[in-house]
């Protein structure tokens, strides 16, 4: 500590920017100032890159903090935060840095502001290393939303590597608290479906051909069930550049969902595309956890802030898991267990995350 600010190594474990997104975002909520040394210390560029920049200005932005640091290839920030306030926020990567992961560090601290939150977002919707936006409104939304608070997503325009471009509006209101969630019980799958999309220059062709080799690929583990992955050409004006890919989602008879998704790039054939979407899939629904291995993590920094205790069934813990769940402990009064899950088929390897929540009231309301 220097004075009262929390020290952060920006450079152990995961060591990207996700250990920027959650302390900053806790940094915030709990009005402790920060500073982050090292940041993304072992990646190939060092420091903070446009998308990790821009989702500090929005921190710095909602709240009226004072951010020193705040530019490309920094590899030190200090944040002192103010007060969360609502209203409407622009934040702009200017590149093809994922809007998905903005909204990831911007949306626990508009839960706790003083009214109603309007998040202009822009970037690419569809990026690499990142949730696409298709994941974010099909899977993560209808999860998080568990905790007992609800958003909206409008996808205005959809933007792709590299030149980005894409924009997503999202309104939220404050609560008063987040409640915990139970999600151990994974149910049997239900139904499949998914969408194949292209947009600019690629053909509907490429679209239908993902969504067939993928379709193909699951029915040789899952013969039973009705499978729909629609193929869609994103309208021109609804879409910046041009790009492919692929969800699927599986939904459960308790209400999980687990996804695969994938991204067509130059040179990669369409069927390959579909094949590794299905199989991504197949393998977060082999381990009879009820999250899959894109939404563990993203769920952390909401248990951590929840009042009581949380419970989720998962497969193997990711790294991106154990660093939030490291950084949330270290920034706030939450206790994380992590325990292999007993029950059923011992050769699962499923976990049960369990997190005592601090309780976070919204001083606002």
């Amino acid at each position: 500590m220097d004075g009262d600010r929390v020290e952060i190594d920006g450079g152990i474990m995961e060591g990207g920017g996700q250990i920027l997104r959650v302390s900053t975002a806790l940094s915030c909520l709990l009005g402790l100032p920060l500073r982050v040394r090292r940041i993304r210390a072992g990646r190939s560029q060092p420091g903070l890159r446009p998308q990790h920049l821009s989702g500090l200005e929005i921190i710095r932005d909602l709240c009226d903090g004072k951010l020193n640091g705040g530019e490309i290839g920094s590899t030190e920030i200090t944040f002192t935060p103010g007060k969360i306030k609502g209203g409407t926020h622009i934040a702009d990567t200017k590149t093809a840095g994922s809007v998905c992961l903005l909204m990831q560090v911007a949306m626990p601290c508009v839960l706790f502001a003083a009214s109603p939150s309007e998040l202009h977002l822009k970037g690419g919707t569809n990026a690499e290393m990142a949730p696409q936006i298709d994941y974010t409104v099909m899977v993560f939304k209808p999860i998080v939303e568990k905790f007992n608070f609800t958003f909206n997503c409008d996808i205005k325009r959809r933007g792709y590597y590299p030149q980005g471009g894409g924009e997503v509006v999202v309104q939220m209101s404050p609560v008063k608290e987040l409640s915990p969630i139970n999600l151990t019980e994974r149910g049997t799958v239900t139904k499949i479906y998914g969408r194949a999309f292209v947009a600019g220059a690629l053909p509907i062709k490429l679209a239908k051909d993902m969504s067939a080799a993928a379709v193909r690929c699951i029915r040789r583990e899952i013969r039973d069930l009705y499978i729909n992955i629609q193929p869609v050409r994103e309208p021109d004006d609804q879409a910046v550049g041009t790009g492919s890919g692929i969800i699927i989602v599986a939904e459960t008879s308790t209400g999980c969902l687990l996804a695969g998704s994938s991204l067509g790039k130059r040179g990669k054939n369409a069927d390959k595309v579909g094949i590794e979407a299905a199989e991504k899939l197949l393998q977060n629904l082999k381990h009879g956890g009820t999250v899959d291995d894109s939404l563990q993590d993203q769920l952390i920094i909401f248990m951590a802030l929840a009042k009581g205790v949380s419970r989720v069934k998962s497969g193997p813990i990711t790294l991106h898991t154990q660093t939030a769940i490291h950084f949330a402990e270290q920034l706030t009064k939450a206790k994380f267990t992590v325990t292999k899950s007993e029950e059923e088929d011992a050769g699962n390897d499923t976990y049960i995350i369990e997190c005592q929540g601090m309780g976070m009231i919204n001083p606002n309301l």
